[in-house]
């Protein structure tokens, strides 16, 4: 029996697309803050975000919505994300979308056009994330879910 990703192939009619979901979706967003707080108390008082903050990481998880029993957001169509002290690399916001391999992906982005901005990063116990440039200049940040994901926080 054919997986999912492997009958988008088939229809795609190139076993060089493997590593594309049927549809690759958006489940993450990025918000890039020169004051973490600030920013914190800014989407908290006029949305109501609640925020898990993880300081060796300068990043806050924002949860937008309701959780289910999985953590995931409860209602249908949200996504949850998060902000990051702003540099260098990442000046604006940050949508992510979801892979199958990270690996594979950013080797057809760059066969596209586009290049790799941070190759694939550990995030522990949860998968792994990326950063990409596409063809009109927008970074971009792939996903691949993977709970055996290293516990370290260096790249691969």
């Amino acid at each position: 029996m054919k997986t999912r990703t492997e009958k988008a192939a088939v229809r795609q009619g190139s076993p060089s697309n493997l590593w594309v979901n049927a549809m690759s979706g958006v489940v993450h967003f990025e918000i890039p803050a020169d004051d973490e707080d600030r920013a914190r108390k800014f989407y908290n008082s006029i949305f109501g975000w609640k925020f898990q903050v993880i300081p060796e990481m300068e990043y806050s998880l924002a949860m937008t919505a309701p959780m289910n029993d999985q953590g995931e957001p409860a209602e249908p169509g949200s996504i949850n994300g998060g902000i990051f002290r702003r540099g260098d690399m990442l000046q604006a916001p940050v949508v992510t979308i979801s892979v199958e391999d990270i690996d594979a992906a950013l080797e057809q982005i760059a066969r596209q056009g586009g290049e790799t901005v941070r190759g694939r990063m550990a995030v522990p116990g949860s998968g792994w994330n990326a950063y990409f440039r596409d063809s009109e200049g927008n970074v971009v940040g792939l996903w691949q879910n993977d709970t055996a994901a290293p516990t370290g926080l260096s790249e691969e």
